[in-house]
């Protein structure tokens, strides 16, 4: 038991080390998925609706795309440091687009799970849904591109 201990909290850690600032948001990705998946599937029953394996498996899917976006927030975060870095620029950019990208993903699974809890019932109280949903329209406005400087660069 003791090995197993032991070979569970280098995994985690190893994968905390490597994954670095991106830990904590992919973390509570996971966990918000997870809770997610289960709060949708006992509010299906308050919805009326049937629970199947292909809403099932589409449910599971689009968990699995979440994290590839973080991915792909990762590897534009590469590209901008490779960028920075070929620029001569001495500059550690840490995963910011990744981050955020994380960020805005778990606070979407939060408000999902909040409605599934409202579904079934349950009283939250009033401020929550109207914070978490302020958090993320300020997730939204801190990494928004005007989409006026998008237009003039897809034009050239």
């Amino acid at each position: 038991m003791d090995k197993i201990k032991a070979t569970v909290i280098t995994v985690i850690s190893a994968l905390m080390s490597w994954l670095g600032i991106l830990a904590e948001p992919v973390f509570l990705l996971v966990g918000c998925n997870l809770l997610d998946y289960v709060t949708g599937l006992m509010a299906a029953a308050y919805r009326a609706e049937d629970i199947n394996s292909y809403k099932s498996i589409r449910g599971i899917t689009k968990k699995v795309c979440q994290w590839l976006l973080v991915v792909v927030g990762w590897i534009v975060d590469v590209i901008i440091q490779y960028a920075v870095n070929v620029a001569g620029v001495t500059l550690n950019v840490p995963f910011i687009v990744a981050t955020v990208v994380a960020v805005w993903l778990v606070v979407n699974e939060l408000i999902s799970i909040l409605e599934n809890i409202i579904d079934i019932g349950a009283k939250i109280p009033p401020f929550l849904l109207p914070v978490v949903k302020y958090i993320k329209k300020q997730t939204e406005s801190a990494a928004q591109i005007k989409e006026d400087d998008h237009e003039q660069d897809t034009e050239m």
